[in-house]
């Protein structure tokens, strides 16, 4: 067993890497057209520290329950608490201490923000003691966890999400959590999670590619349906002189090419390489999905604040 920095080892123990799911948070902000609105954007942010706090509280406690099955696991026998560089009494006390930093954040936020950041600690909580060892549940809890954050930017920002959005992110996590079960039950079976004794490959199979067509649904319906907001800009403008009609196109049509990649791409490292059981990992490090995922954000900051 390696011994690194004791920081070092309490750092990672937060699981920073999985804050890129709270970057959901500004998914209202930036759709709405307000990403350089201070008034806008700067509750988002505090939203985001928040949740990264409130997370890593919860990654924490869910460590301490696990240490004992992840001691067992090829991959996560190193994390640290279940190494045992990050000591139970210092876990504890790091996981409320983190408690109490997000959730006095979200105090500043506004009261109804409070209210739903307490709701997503008290079910992540929840989760981690409970919900994860039953097989269904524990799938539909991570996007449940996911479609919180998503709203929990509409309440900081003061902007809804269009509904085609809002299902494509449930969806999506639906995706993402049956294909995370999927490699765990190929990798190491039902000896790490009780949960993976109630699925059956073929159901997980079943589960996974449903959600990928529903979230490629949902996200048609929303580039097909929705409309570009208009900031009269210089490429605007220059469009309503020179080319009229192309102010009319579906541009959100065209963001629809790297979601289709991003499908299959995910679906080839779940079923093929079988690495989905650490998704953000695999999102953060896999050079066509990063591109993906890049070029789809380009997209839509573009055709919102560019057009």
């Amino acid at each position: 067993m390696t011994t690194r920095f004791p920081v070092i080892s309490a750092i990672e123990a937060l699981r920073p890497a999985q804050w890129i799911k709270n970057l959901s948070v500004f998914a209202a902000v930036i759709l709405n057209g307000q990403l350089f609105n201070p008034i806008s954007i700067i509750p988002s942010i505090l939203a985001f520290f928040s949740y990264s706090a409130l997370s890593s509280s919860s990654y924490l406690v869910n460590d301490i329950l696990d240490a004992p099955k992840d001691r067992q696991h090829p991959y996560k026998k190193h994390r640290p608490i279940a190494r045992g560089d990050v000591p139970i009494p210092l876990a504890v006390f790091m996981a409320f201490f983190l408690l109490f930093v997000g959730l006095g954040i979200s105090m500043i936020i506004s009261p109804g923000f409070f209210l739903v950041a307490l709701v997503f600690i008290i079910l992540q909580y929840s989760y981690s003691f409970f919900f994860k060892k039953k097989a269904v549940v524990d799938i539909a809890g991570i996007s449940l966890f996911f479609i919180i954050r998503a709203y929990a930017g509409e309440i900081a920002s003061g902007y809804h999400l269009p509904i085609w959005i809002m299902l494509t992110v449930i969806f999506l996590s639906l995706f993402i959590a049956s294909g995370k079960r999927r490699s765990e039950l190929v990798n190491t079976g039902v000896k790490t999670r009780s949960s993976l004794g109630g699925y059956g490959r073929t159901l997980l199979n079943f589960y996974t590619t449903m959600f990928a067509v529903c979230t490629l649904i949902a996200y048609s319906m929303f580039a097909f349906f929705e409309d570009k907001i208009q900031f009269q800009g210089i490429i605007h403008k220059f469009l309503l002189q020179n080319f009229p009609v192309a102010l009319d196109r579906k541009w959100y049509m065209l963001s629809i090419a790297p979601v289709i990649y991003g499908i299959m791409r995910y679906g080839q490292i779940i079923f093929e390489m079988q690495e989905g059981e650490r998704p953000e990992r695999v999102i953060a490090t896999d050079i066509p999905l990063l591109f993906s995922v890049v070029s789809w954000g380009l997209m839509i900051v573009t055709i919102i604040y560019v057009l």
